[in-house]
């Protein structure tokens, strides 16, 4: 049964992993797929060609025998204490804005519950969600943001007992509500075929990405604060206002078979945003946004401003497809609480402009440390590799403290960069260079391993600079550049016909 495991159960839907050895996000062939109930009987049957498959409409409770090409697999779903319909209560497709009736529903669904939005696109304002439920959006079924923001509710930047609901760039400041938002929720699924649109292409959303209005800044499209035990899978999530799903606080995070979209000029609309928290896998799921696809972060230190901080640890990213955007994944540059212990598995980024990606600079403090990649493969990524120190980011980020390369004193707002490995490797079309590493003088960059790291040249690139940084060079076909960095083995050049030199 190499590769076939189930990821995620729903009483209504399942999340399975189909994915021989070698695997990315894309199948290297088709496989068939048969599911059949306790009976036997087949109830779906279909061929997969991605790694991720998602099931929906299946029965709470029930066993089921999932039979694929590379093996098979018994499950069973989960129980379900009521199914509520979101129609029920009012909510409608022609209503311009179901929020209040969403809250009505989402009020009647008993601890273990479920709330069923049926097809439709269902227009809405924020909605918030609760503990121990399930929300199911089948097939057909779209909950959209409403245009207009008049009245849209404002989260404020700390609940009265001091804890922040969120941040911005970092920063507890108050924030338009998520389109769905849950605080303090345990045990809850968001899963279906269905989308979730955040409304960013609507209203006035991207026009002001640095600004606040009305005293908040931009929402989310799912914010989840201080969350346990939560399931993300199956739907397709796009046109977020900002970043597009903010987890911060959780434990026990997952998420799979998702399809995230934003367009490629969206401002600030990274994919998932995992910051301080702990125990989080992301599998199969599909990336192509306007900014970072994953920014693993931990908030940013400010004078006066430390209680917020709380470090990410434990991520397991594996199988996911990263398409445009900044980064594929990102580390910072909000990490002042500490970042620690991520892994990256069996991807495929392409077009992104970085592939792994980490910025800090001077001010920051915090530590990302315990970095590991396997088994990646790029495609059209001018940097696979690129850790910058010297990000300037923020008002100051330009000033001299910050960016000028004279060591510095070390204190607690230094930031450190250690114990960071990349193995089985391979970037095709690399046009700027393998890797851009510029650690401070005052804190290098320690123990950096590049195990079987290869990569191929893009005929036409253009030189430009690989790092965000004041004083790096335009560089075109670059290999290995590195400044303030302790680094093990090499990289590789490839043609296309395997033909290899030390770059």
């Amino acid at each position: 049964m190499a590769g076939l495991r189930v990821l995620a159960a729903t009483a209504r839907t399942l999340s399975f992993l189909v994915a021989p050895d070698g695997t990315r996000f894309a199948l290297p062939a088709p496989i068939s797929w048969t599911l059949r109930d306790a009976a036997g009987q087949p109830v779906a049957d279909g061929e997969a060609h991605v790694a991720p498959l998602f099931l929906e409409g299946l029965e709470p409770d029930s066993a089921y025998r999932l039979e694929t090409d590379i093996g098979s697999l018994a499950l069973r779903t989960l129980p379900c204490a009521g199914l509520i319909e979101a129609t029920d209560f009012g909510v409608d497709t022609e209503a311009p804005d179901n929020a209040e009736a969403l809250a009505r529903a989402v009020a009647a669904v008993p601890s273990g519950g479920t709330l069923r939005l049926a097809p439709g696109r269902y227009t809405s304002g924020p909605v918030f969600l609760k503990s121990q439920m399930t929300l199911y959006l089948e097939d057909g079924a779209e909950l959209a943001a409403k245009s207009d923001r008049t009245g849209w509710t404002i989260l404020p930047e700390r609940r009265p007992d001091g804890r922040a609901l969120g941040t911005w760039e970092g920063l507890p400041e108050p924030c338009f509500a998520a389109l769905l938002t849950a605080i303090d929720g345990h045990g809850l699924a968001i899963t279906g075929r269905g989308v979730i649109d955040g409304g960013g292409d609507r209203g006035d959303w991207w026009h002001w990405p640095k600004e606040r209005r009305d005293g908040a800044r931009r929402p989310r499209t799912l914010h989840l604060a201080h969350c346990d035990g939560v399931n993300l899978t199956g739907f397709t999530i796009r046109n977020s206002p900002s970043w597009t799903v903010h987890p911060y606080g959780c434990r026990q995070l997952h998420a799979s078979a998702l399809r995230i979209e934003n367009p490629p000029d969206s401002p600030n609309t990274d994919g998932l945003n995992p910051e301080s928290c702990e125990a989080v896998e992301i599998t199969g799921v599909d990336f192509s946004v306007g900014d970072d696809c994953i920014a693993i972060k931990a908030g940013k230190r400010a004078p006066g401003q430390t209680d917020h901080l709380a470090p990410t640890r434990d991520v397991r990213i594996s199988h996911c497809r990263m398409q445009r955007g900044h980064g594929a994944v990102v580390f910072g540059s909000e990490m002042s609480g500490g970042i620690y212990d991520i892994e990256i598995a069996d991807c495929a980024f392409h077009a992104t402009d970085r592939g792994l990606r980490l910025k800090t600079r001077r001010g920051r403090g915090g530590a990302i440390e315990g970095v590991h990649m396997r088994n990646v493969e790029m495609w059209d990524v001018p940097t696979p590799l690129a850790i910058n120190a010297f990000y300037f980011c923020d008002p100051d980020g330009k000033e001299d403290w910050v960016q000028n390369r004279a060591p510095a004193p070390v204190d607690d707002t230094t930031p450190v960069l250690r114990d960071i490995t990349l193995s089985n490797v391979r970037a095709h079309g690399v046009s700027l260079a393998a890797a851009a590493l510029l650690g401070l003088p005052e804190a290098p960059i320690e123990a950096l391993r590049l195990e079987d790291f290869r990569v191929s040249y893009r005929p036409d690139a253009i030189a430009d600079v690989p790092l965000m940084a004041l004083g790096v060079e335009a560089v075109r076909h670059a290999g290995l550049l590195a400044e303030n960095a302790e680094v093990s083995g090499t990289v590789t050049c490839f043609t296309e016909d395997e033909d290899m030199a030390p770059c």
